[in-house]
């Protein structure tokens, strides 16, 4: 049985989830026992968990696919990731630092940490910090450890209002280094942690495409030739996105995907996904209308869900950061 048959079997622990990042740290844990981790010779398998996580529940897919980067980013380190629900806290944001401070030989946070997905129901984190010299460094967290404050009431969003992603405040919390300066972004994990949260925007696209799939079945009358000019369009991108997927996973496997080559598979991978996802988004919409948005209320919840996690992608600039390497490098085709 492969990962995404064994979740498929789950399926009712994972619609148990329903937006609650409680059960969702739950299914984490459990999940991170047996999931495979990227690089590990079953890559695609893992991106099909991420995927079947991402159709049933993208509360789910949030909170594990974290989960799962930090014990594989502490397995890369060579290190062995302590019992215990994990986040992954890399973002920036104007006006807010977090600075890493060593005293005594023994490293200390302080500052405020933004877009820190769920801090209040984990147990430890991976957090990035200002090193001097301008560096940036990750550093291992205890998130129950005097002087980490967790805010509340900064997340309003209507999407995955289960997965509040506020700041944290930092006050001379000990803190213990993993890897060198720059090594967090400089792995080749890195580029593979972006692939993985792609696939949770393909499974969160494939939801949709089951309602849309299921409205077309149960319809009154025959779906007229829009209805199946949208269902016909939606599967073959989401058929396209598999299939750059599992290649991708392939590439890790064969170690094809490490330095200049594993950041061009990851930008040319996300690209492709995140455009299939806003597309399925778009024909979603028009192929099924008001109706579901305004009274169907988990059809409602996946639509916002997934146009707020799909704002990962940084749209029109990755594009461009996908073009400029492409003029540094031989011609690609």
């Amino acid at each position: 049985m492969d990962e995404a048959e064994r979740v498929d079997s789950w399926a009712e622990k994972v619609a148990e989830v329903d937006g609650d990042a409680h059960r969702a740290v739950a299914l984490a844990i459990q999940l991170g026992r047996s999931a495979p981790r990227p690089g590990g010779g079953d890559t695609p398998a893992l991106f099909e968990l991420l995927t079947a996580l991402g159709r049933s529940d993208l509360t789910a897919a949030r909170v594990v696919e974290a989960h799962l980067d930090a014990r594989a980013i502490l397995g890369e380190a060579g290190l062995d990731p302590q019992a215990g629900a994990w986040g992954v806290f890399a973002a920036e944001a104007p006006a807010v630092r977090l600075d890493a401070r060593e005293v005594d030989g023994e490293f200390v946070l302080s500052g405020t940490k933004p877009w820190c997905s769920v801090a209040g129901v984990l147990d430890r984190a991976l957090v990035t910090a200002h090193t001097d010299g301008g560096h940036r460094r990750l550093f291992e967290v205890d998130l129950r450890a005097p002087g980490v404050e967790v805010r509340s009431g900064e997340w309003v969003a209507l999407g995955l209002q289960g997965v509040p992603s506020g700041s944290v405040d930092f006050s001379q919390v000990a803190a213990s280094p993993v890897g060198a300066d720059g090594w967090y972004l400089d792995r080749p994990g890195f580029a593979w942690g972006g692939i993985g949260v792609a696939a949770c925007w393909l499974g969160g696209a494939e939801g949709l495409a089951r309602r849309l799939w299921s409205a077309a079945q149960s319809a009154n009358r025959e779906p007229d030739q829009i209805a199946l000019m949208h269902l016909g369009a939606v599967d073959a991108q989401l058929f396209a996105a598999r299939v750059v997927l599992a290649d991708a996973g392939r590439r890790i496997d064969e170690g094809r995907a490490v330095g200049a080559e594993g950041k061009l598979l990851a930008a040319r991978t996300r690209i492709v996904v995140a455009d299939v996802v806003e597309d399925v988004l778009r024909r979603a919409a028009h192929s099924l209308g008001p109706a579901p948005l305004a009274l169907d209320s988990e059809h409602a919840r996946r639509v916002a869900d997934l146009e707020l996690y799909v704002r990962q992608h940084h749209a029109e600039r990755d594009e461009a950061w996908l073009g400029r390497r492409l003029l540094e490098g031989e011609r690609p085709w």
